[in-house]
């Protein structure tokens, strides 16, 4: 894996392990004096330690073989001629997951941070007095388009992306005053400026297509870990089991979105293993950690309701403007489907396919 890529993991693991710290010492403190605040599974008919704990062992290779196929489908697609990066079917498909992806921010994570941050077991004041999650979101889309640029710019510096073409183009302008030399020659010198210009914007392109892979990598990590911790705790049988069912097909057409954006980036095996790795891992990570700490996490305990809570704003400001200004934006106002107003309409109601399915599945994920 690159040294960016590998930072990028290293950050998200080390600010998820950072914020579940303050879990462990939830154990330590009193407990909540109000009933709407004491734990609802514990006199339900739902509680059942073993058959959870059943649950969540069939949960972790499962999510994992969704996450897995999900990823890598659009990987293999490439053998398939008309899942070709180039083709109408590879942007079709494309479209659907970005849905996936936008839905995945506005109709899971940004509304379970809504419910965190507005707990009546949080205090009011400062919780109730402001919207944090919005505050939270609007920060995490303007930090994640910092991020976004800075990384373009980096890429640019280190491959030399700024020299060359455009002294080239520049030299290609001062050629009429040559005169009849120009004129003799200007057809080939043009034509190798293009190629040279075409082979540039080839490569920036390229380079973002790689900020954007990682990025939304990032978000998609925090928010998959968040969400297993979250089912790892839980000891409640009729909220894990249709959870299951409903990450599975989350993660698999999450992971199709990824996919394709791992598939523009033309990465090698190694850097796609190591992406495909952190994205499969991370959702059975945060269960397994759930598991361990399901003796001192309580989904609403204040300590978790706030460290979930933020956390869950960050990723779906991040997400939210990874699917609508890089995946979304990027295509549809890009040559190949500004050339083709069928293709633009076929797309639009393939993220709508995409979104609605995924805001569906919010009934019970």
């Amino acid at each position: 894996m690159s040294s960016s890529s590998q930072a990028l993991a290293l950050v998200s693991f080390a600010l998820l392990l950072i914020c579940s710290t303050p879990l462990l010492a939830e154990a330590q403190q009193s407990p909540a004096v109000s009933d709407v605040c004491a734990d609802p599974s514990l006199d339900s008919a739902c509680h059942n330690v073993p058959k959870a704990l059943r649950l969540k062992l069939i949960a972790i290779p499962t999510i994992l073989i969704s996450s897995v196929i999900g990823v890598c489908l659009p990987l293999f697609a490439r053998s398939v001629p008309a899942l070709q990066p180039d083709r109408s079917l590879f942007s079709i498909v494309k479209a659907f997951a970005s849905g996936v992806i936008l839905a995945t921010g506005y109709m899971h994570v940004l509304p379970d941070s809504f419910n965190n941050l507005t707990s009546p077991c949080l205090p009011k004041k400062p919780w109730g007095d402001f919207s944090f999650t919005a505050f939270v979101a609007m920060l995490a889309a303007i930090f994640t388009l910092m991020v976004d640029s800075l990384m373009l710019t980096f890429y640019n510096r280190k491959k030399g992306g700024a020299s060359g073409p455009s002294s080239a183009v520049v030299a290609d302008h001062e050629s009429p005053e040559q005169g009849g030399h120009w004129h003799s020659h200007g057809h080939g010198h043009g034509h190798g400026v293009a190629v040279a210009n075409d082979a540039e914007a080839g490569k920036m392109q390229l380079r973002r297509n790689r900020v954007v892979v990682q990025v939304l990598e990032m978000g998609i990590v925090v928010h998959s870990v968040v969400i297993g911790l979250g089912m790892g705790a839980s000891q409640s049988v009729c909220t894990i089991r249709p959870l299951v069912a409903a990450m599975c097909f989350h993660q698999m057409f999450e992971g199709m979105g990824l996919g394709g954006c791992i598939l523009q980036a033309e990465y090698g095996m190694k850097m796609k293993a190591g992406l495909v790795f952190f994205f499969s891992t991370t959702t059975p990570f945060g269960i397994a950690l759930g598991l361990a700490l399901t003796k001192v996490y309580k989904d609403n305990s204040p300590t978790a309701l706030i460290v979930v809570g933020l956390l869950n704003a960050a990723s779906a400001g991040l997400l939210h403007y990874m699917a609508l200004v890089e995946l979304l934006a990027a295509d549809f106002m890009g040559p190949k489907l500004q050339a083709s107003v069928r293709l633009q309409l076929i797309c639009l109601t393939a993220v709508l396919l995409g979104a609605g399915g995924m805001s569906v599945m919010a009934k019970w994920a």
